[in-house]
Formats: structure tokens, sequence, C-alpha cells
């Protein structure tokens, strides 16, 4: 890439000729003012003839003011010459990526394309400034008196030198601060779309631990980088800083060897104003820019093997209990599975369910913490799955208190449920009253803000409480790959083929397994209806070894007939236990147990009680009366 650089700059040597002329005119100034500045004081006031004085200062007014205008047509140059540069790199990034299906492209084409713009435009600009700067300054120098540029020279020369040794070392620490970089981003781009799928799995810890390292090598990765700003101090103290020291050390004798007050007036505003700061633009503008420049020219024309999808060199990590952001579908969470494919968003382990139970409403009589964390992480293969405890309801809500802030209204104040083994409760109420905050709360997605949960007597959050429910939610994931694939996802074990159409058969999902050719059959995610996807999500639960199960208008998409069929296996499943937010008035009465949620005001009953007692359900329920068309 620098030998392609370079072509450009050949072929577009009209530019770098008028960038030269500009930068000429914006140096002058530099010649110009040391000057001026010495003859205004020996000629013109140390001599009696303020008038003389005030016509050099005059002069070095118009050389600032032109230099200035130099300025201005310097950027417009440098611009000129960048900009190509900038074109290619871009033509060939969108090239490969689209050759070789790139996942690195659009980031070389949103960030380090434009890191390598913008560190070239800086790298042209201080070196050309410090070149015609210098030049400028040092013949001054030597026109005022030989002796002030020995004086200059040798120690602006040591600190380039010191500096120039900086250089290699800053690249690789550069290069290893990008790749540290790189490898913590790509981590989070991992994490953060499965934030659910950590907090239903109780993996924070063991993802906090990951992320922590690649976090804690970036702060390395930094600190070494920032070791060698030392360096660059030094060099800028001796090559810039040191001349003036040494200049007001040597008058004395400069002014006995012929060496005029104004001269070294002159020679001082030559280092102070000119050297010194082209020098500190020149550390800082090619020690950081030029290194940055460097570093991401290398990664852009890096090789790249489809295995890779990313410069060489750039570390590679994977955290087991996040899923892959390039299989994920969103608005589903998912307890990580323990065999392949992995699971996505939106999908628990689960198994089935029922309720019968009272809804506890009004200030929280015990605010107990409900964080009993288990250990991070889903449970090994192979290990023996969380088994109830002897005794416990299905699903306990202690005096839950849920806000989405802290000057948010709570969503759920006080609220208590208990849901025994073997119940079917239904959730109903307006949109945004809390129905899927509640679903959330109890897959440990939300944390409340006062109380506890358990699942079959186990801490929500944890692993145990997480292997003893499952989430389906409205949005169904089903990824690539067979049926079968999908269907077993939650299992720990090969599971028979029998099983498999038996609980094909009791969903409902018969039909399409033949259209797909049986269990083996291959799924085109994108080809499928959204209650196809649906029938494959409640398919997977019901298969899954959870006992649990908490459908957030997982039927929306179904009609009622296949709602009531899914509904029904999921209520007749041994030992399991269902909790639906229902979207149909069918779907509550088949519940044994309705939960109306009404902020303050929540209620429970049978649908015959709630009609008495209910004004809020005698609504809802009216509004439902017309049967849903058919979704599809």
């Amino acid at each position: 890439m620098g030998g392609r650089v370079r072509r450009t700059l050949r072929v577009r040597w009209r530019v770098l000729v008028r960038l030269g002329a500009w930068s000429v005119l914006e140096a002058g100034q530099t010649f110009v003012v040391g000057l001026a500045l010495a003859r205004a004081l020996d000629s013109g006031f140390l001599a009696g003839n303020a008038r003389a004085g005030l016509l050099w200062l005059a002069a070095a007014a118009l050389a600032v003011a032109v230099g200035a205008y130099g300025t201005g047509r310097v950027y417009g140059a440098v611009a000129a010459l960048v900009e190509p540069v900038r074109d290619r790199l871009v033509t060939a990034v969108v090239g490969r990526g689209v050759r070789e299906a790139d996942p690195g492209a659009l980031s070389g084409l949103t960030q380090q394309v434009e890191i390598a713009r913008d560190a070239l435009a800086g790298l042209v600009m201080v070196s050309r400034s410090f070149l015609f700067t210098s030049a400028g300054a040092l013949i001054g120098l030597f026109s005022l008196a030989p002796l002030l540029l020995a004086v200059v020279l040798p120690p602006l020369l040591a600190g380039m030198a010191l500096f120039a040794v900086t250089l290699r070392p800053l690249a690789r620490r550069q290069e290893a601060f990008l790749a540290a970089d790189e490898a913590l981003a790509g981590e989070l781009g991992r994490v953060c779309p499965g934030l659910r799928d950590v907090t239903a799995a109780g993996a924070e810890a063991r993802v906090a631990t990951d992320t922590g390292r690649l976090i804690d090598a970036e702060l390395r990765a930094a600190g070494a980088l920032a070791h060698w700003s030392v360096t660059r101090v030094a060099a800028l103290a001796v090559g810039g800083q040191s001349p003036v020291v040494l200049l007001l050390a040597t008058a004395p004798w400069l002014l006995d060897h012929g060496v005029t007050p104004g001269a070294l007036v002159g020679a001082l505003a030559y280092v102070t104003q000119s050297l010194l700061p082209a020098l500190h633009n020149l550390v800082h503008g090619l020690g950081t820019g030029g290194a940055r420049l460097t570093v991401v020219l290398r990664r852009l024309t890096a090789p790249r093997t489809p295995a890779q999808g990313r410069p060489s060199g750039s570390p590679t990590v994977r955290n087991p209990a996040v899923p892959d952001p390039a299989e994920r579908t969103p608005g589903t969470a998912a307890v990580p599975a323990r065999r392949t494919p992995e699971p996505e968003p939106g999908d628990h382990p689960a198994a089935p369910a029922t309720a019968d139970s009272p809804a506890r409403s009004g200030p929280h009589h015990a605010r107990t913490s409900a964080r009993e964390r288990g250990p991070a992480g889903p449970e090994p293969a192979g290990k023996p799955p969380a088994a109830p405890r002897p005794g416990a309801p299905a699903l306990d809500l202690d005096s839950v208190t849920f806000a989405y802030g802290p000057a948010s209204e709570p969503v759920l104040d006080g609220f208590g449920l208990t849901v025994p083994v073997g119940g079917h409760l239904a959730v109903v109420g307006p949109s945004g009253i809390g129905k899927s905050t509640l679903t959330g709360l109890v897959a440990g997605l939300l944390s409340p803000v006062h109380g506890g949960i358990r699942v079959h007597g186990h801490a929500v959050p944890g692993p145990e409480a997480a292997a003893l429910r499952v989430l389906i939610p409205q949005e169904a994931y089903v990824h690539g790959g067979t049926l079968a694939e999908n269907l077993t996802l939650f299992r720990p074990g090969p599971v028979p083929e029998a099983e498999l159409l038996a609980a094909a058969d009791a969903l409902g999902l018969t039909p399409l397994l033949r259209t797909l050719g049986g269990p083996g059959g291959r799924i085109d995610p994108a080809a499928l209806s959204a209650g196809e996807r649906q029938l494959i999500a409640l398919t997977r639960a019901y298969l899954a070894p959870a006992p649990l199960a908490l459908l957030d208008e997982a039927t929306c998409h179904l009609d009622p007939a296949a709602e009531a069929r899914a509904e029904r296996a999921f209520a007749e499943r041994p030992g399991g236990t269902l909790v639906v937010v229902a979207h149909r008035i069918s779907s509550a009465r088949r519940a044994d147990r309705i939960l109306v949620m009404d902020g303050a005001h929540t209620a429970t009953g049978t649908h015959e009680e709630l009609l008495r007692a209910s004004a809020l359900y005698r609504d809802l329920a009216g509004g439902w009366s017309v049967p849903a068309p058919l979704a599809r």
C-alpha cells in the first residue's frame, strides 16, 4: 500500500508543485518575522530611529498576513492530494468486501479508511510545515549570524534523531493496541445482542470475566503505547526547548563575538515561534498519525482468508455462552444450548406447565432480595438437569416491585403470585400494562427492584431456575439446518424419532414436517411463515426438559384452532405448568385461572368470576368476542 501511495503522489505531481508553492508563501513569514525583529532593534529602536523600527515591524505584520493566505491555500492542495488516495482505499475495501464477503469490510470502510485519510492529511501537513518552517528559520539564523546556527542546529538534530528512534516501536504498539481494540469490539458485538441470553442462562459472571480479560489486554496495550510518549517528550525537549536555553546561556559569549542584540532576539523568535511549534507538531503528528497510518494501511491490505474474515494477527475470541450474532434473529432470547446449533434469543429450555393460583397484589409484605445467583454459565453437558424442589410451587413471586427507571412509575408494585405445579394461568390486560414485563422477570431477563422470584423453589436468576423454565416469545426463532436440529435444540442428548413425531402431532406441526420431508428436512427460515416459525418454536419448547412454559403471545400468528391445540398440548404434559399471555378470549377461557393486570387493581379468578368482579375483564372479553382472522 505504501508503494501505491507513492505512485499516487507521482501521478499527482502538479498538486505537489502547487502544495510546495503555497508552502513557500506560508513559510516566508518565518524568515521575515525573525529578520524584521532583528532589524527593528539594531537599525531602528536601539539606533534611535523609531521610524525604521516601526517599518520593520509593519513588514513583519504584512508577512504574517501573506503567510495566513498561503496557509488557507495549502489546505485545498492537501485535500486534492489526499482525497484520491482515500477513494482508492474505498474502492479496494469495497471490492474485497464484495469479492470475498469480507465481514471486516464495513469496519474498514466506515472507520479504518477514514483513519487513513485523516492520518495521511495530518502527516502531509505536519511534515510539510516542519520542512518549510525549519528551512526558513535556519536560513534566517544563518543570515543573522552563522554562530547562531551553530548553537541551535546540533540540539535540533539530536532531538530529531531521538524522535526517529521511537517511530518503529510506536507503530508496533499502535498495531497491538488496535488489535486489542478490535478483539474487544468483536466480543462486545457478540455479547451485547445476546444479553438476554446471558441473563437467562445466569452467565453474567462468566461473560464478565471473558470480557474483562479483553479489557485488561487493551489497557495493557494502551499503557505500553503511552510509555513511549515519554521518549517523544524527551525528543521535544532536546530538539525544541534546549536551543532556547543554549541561546540564553551563551548570550554573553555570542555578544562578545559580534552577534548583535537584535540578532539574538531574532534568533529567540525563530526558535520559540517557529522551530519549537513546528517540531512539536511533527513529533505529535508523525508520532501518532504516522504510526496510525502505517498500521491501518497494513491492516487494510493484509491478506485475509475466508475462515478469518479479518486481518491476520487480529485475535478471535468466542464466548461459548453467547450465540454468534451472525446466526441471530432479533426479538428473541434463549438459554445457551448444550448441543449444536447454538440456541438463539427467544427460546429457553422449557417444559409443560399449568397454573391454578391466586394472585397476591398490594404493598409488598416482604421486601426480600431476589438476587440469589447460582454459578455463572449453563450447566455442563451430561450433568443431570436441575430438579424441582419437593413441595415448591412451579412459580412464586413474593412482593415484586419493578420499574424501567428510578424516576419511572412501577410496572409492578408489591406484586405477589403463586402458580402451583400443573397449573394453567392466563395473563390478560391492556397493551403496555406489564404482561411481557412479568414474563421477562420470571425468565430472568429483567431484575426486580424489590422482592423475590422462584421457579420450582430455585431463585431467579440462576442456572437451576433457567433449566426449569422456557420462554417462547411472540417472534419465534428458527435457524438454518434440519427440522430435527431445530426441534431438539434444548435436549442434552439424542431424541428418538418417534418422540419427535409425537410432539409434532401434538402441536399440529405434522403437515409442515411432511412438506419438509420429515425430521431430516432442511429449513429455510426466510421461506417460513410467522405461524410456521411459531409452531417450530412451540414444538421445540414442548420437547425441552424444563417443566415451566411461558408463552408470551407465542401463538399470536396461529389461527384459533391451532392455538387451542398447542395450548392443550402444553397443559396436558405430565408435571408441566403453563403461563400464557393471552390475546384471545378463547385462550383465557381454557386456563384454570386468569390474572387480569390493571396496575394497582390486579384481579384473579375464573372466567365467570372475573366477568362478575372485573370491569376491565368484561371490556376485554367484549373486545375479544369476534374471532381473530387467520394469520398468514
